[in-house]
């Protein structure tokens, strides 16, 4: 099992390019199972998510060729419509066929998913939106088994308003949407810039879509969608984690393709800690010098500060001037970072969803455990500005969304290596 190898103390500074949003490319695979043309995503990033995403396709009988940061899909031949548990079981996102599958093939058999333990993340959401839609779903033996009724070819447009703002639901229902008879309206919709990423490319396939970015979309189904090429939007949670790593280590780097409006509070954030944060025409440059103010904060749906990134902040929170308090209202059990930062030196007080930290002048190294994707990200960047050298066990959480971080990372000058 990989670990990171971290020496700290190095300010970052240099150049690194923001690969392309994990939680856009994941739907927009999916995407590509509507159609029987052939699909080109480019900026697709490296990712073991990724890797087993394109694996569960494959899995259907369908040919997708990487080359690069370019997929090619043809799903042309698809004939097993099913996402097996032993292709799903360490990736969430494997719900998101779902959807494609039913429009397109009026049936799919699909696990129910795994992922990071980091919290309740019911599918319920989905099976009632799709149910909505005419669907007939049962749960059985650990998979969801869909089917549009006898006498029906498609499923139906519909009024779907969730019971909570859900990503993956919204893509689901998006992408059935898609090819369902008549209009469908989502309601109490996500507005996260991957939701956008992926209508744009459905409306490349010939979906006719409107409202994508706020509450309420509206889609009218067509009869089939055709092939397309697609640019994966850059991802806003790699980039915000480089400029936490830059707030904390200090220095000067330039995020190349980096979208300052895909993370508003999160720059404003920064700044009123104290550091630079400018949109330039590269991307995002930041500025940092010295300790920054600790800054509270409170996680909700996009446009608030993301979940995602809580983590992050936190790292970069428990080494500067002051005290915060973070609240977590997302998941539940999103703090399991808290006790591998305190055995880094850092003062945090957990009550429940609220976290309580109070600045510390330095982090000394240590042996730390990431307990998930963004876990991990904030144990990096507490090894980054600790005395010493920390090592970061379990790092497939962070190969699952993180693109070659410490290769990035050692362009920017850190002292990091991967240990096999």
């Amino acid at each position: 099992m990989d670990k990171l190898l971290i020496r700290g103390g190095r300010e970052l500074r240099g150049e690194v390019r923001i690969s392309g949003a994990k939680n856009a490319a994941l739907p927009e695979l999916c995407a590509a199972l509507l159609t029987a043309e052939p699909v080109t995503l480019q900026n697709v990033p490296r990712l073991q998510d990724v890797a087993t995403m394109l694996k569960l396709i494959r899995n259907m009988v369908v040919t997708a060729d990487v080359d690069g940061d370019t997929v090619r899909m043809d799903s042309s031949k698809l004939s097993f419509p099913e996402a097996p548990y032993e292709m799903v079981k360490t990736m969430r996102a494997s719900v998101l066929t779902l959807g494609p599958l039913l429009a397109r093939f009026g049936e799919a058999t699909v696990s129910l998913p795994g992922g990071c333990a980091i919290g309740s993340r019911p599918v319920d959401q989905h099976i009632k939106g799709l149910q909505r839609m005419g669907a007939e779903i049962v749960v059985e033996h650990g998979y969801m088994i869909a089917k549009v009724p006898k006498g029906r070819e498609r499923l139906k447009g519909a009024s779907i308003t969730t019971d909570m703002v859900t990503v993956t639901g919204t893509e689901n229902f998006l992408m059935a949407a898609t090819l369902a008879e008549g209009e469908t309206i989502l309601e109490n919709a996500a507005m996260e810039p991957e939701i956008v990423d992926l209508a744009e490319m459905l409306i490349a396939m010939g979906a006719k879509i409107e409202g994508h970015g706020t509450s309420k979309i509206r889609i009218q189904g067509v009869d089939k969608l055709h092939g397309c090429t697609h640019r994966v939007v850059a991802d806003r949670i790699e980039c915000g984690t480089f400029l936490c790593a830059v707030a904390a280590t200090g220095g000067e780097a330039l995020l190349r393709h980096g979208r300052a409006d895909h993370l508003e509070i999160v720059i404003d954030l920064l700044r009123a800690a104290g550091a630079k944060v400018t949109q330039v025409e590269e991307g995002i440059r930041i500025e940092s010098h010295g300790r920054l103010q600790a800054q509270s904060f409170r996680t909700t749906e996009y446009p608030g500060f993301p979940t995602d990134m809580q983590a992050q902040f936190m790292a970069l929170n428990c080494i500067s001037e002051g005290s915060a308090k973070i609240t977590e209202t997302i998941f539940e059990n999103r703090f399991m970072h808290v006790n591998e930062l305190v055995r880094l030196g850092a003062n945090i007080h957990v009550d429940g969803k609220f976290a309580v930290m109070q600045g510390v002048e330095k982090m000394s190294g240590a042996i730390v455990m990431a307990t998930d994707l963004r876990a991990s990200a904030s144990l990096v960047i507490a090894g980054l500005v600790a005395d010493g050298e920390t090592m970061v066990d379990r790092i497939y959480h962070l190969d699952r969304g993180y693109e070659r971080m410490e290769e990035k990372l050692t362009g920017l000058g850190a002292d990091i290596e991967r240990i096999k």
